[in-house]
């Protein structure tokens, strides 16, 4: 079986600069310069760390087969709500999310969808940081869609 992703098998012959470049190619197209900008913050203080983050994060993980982008990201999205204090991260993976395809109302269904399991205070911060992003990026979603039903006039 011929593959273009990475597989467990191929670790043998593979180098840490193999891994680190394949993870810098995964890094750019899925987070693009919000990832840069977090590996390279990282050069005076832990380099090891922004090597792990390229390397096992990207090249390892985020190029296996087995999702599709935009589901990694819907998974990394819930994830980093739930955690909760991931802010920061959750702006880059946004940014990521829509980057790999997803629409502003798929992260935003996703993001609703989180405060069933983590909380309402979780779902929020996750949305503010959503609704930054997508004002960044002109990509705010029309104010007048459907909520909720409002009472009528009284008569």
């Amino acid at each position: 079986m011929t593959s273009a992703h990475h597989t467990v098998n191929d670790d043998v012959a593979e180098t840490r600069k193999d891994r680190f470049e394949r993870g810098m190619e995964v890094l750019g197209r899925v987070d693009g310069e919000g990832g840069r900008r977090v590996v390279d913050s990282l050069a005076d203080i832990s380099p090891e760390l922004g090597h792990q983050v390229v390397a096992w994060a990207f090249g390892d993980i985020y190029d296996r087969p087995g999702l599709a982008p935009r589901d990694r990201q819907l998974v990394t999205l819930g994830m980093l709500t739930a955690l909760g204090g991931c802010e920061p991260q959750l702006d880059v993976h946004i940014n990521a999310a829509l980057n790999v395809g997803l629409g502003t109302e798929e992260i935003v269904e996703a993001l609703l969808h989180s405060a069933v399991y983590c909380g309402i205070p979780k779902a929020l911060n996750a949305t503010f940081v959503a609704k930054k992003v997508f004002a960044e990026r002109g990509q705010l979603p029309d104010s007048d869609r459907p909520g909720p039903a409002q009472p009528g006039p009284a008569h």
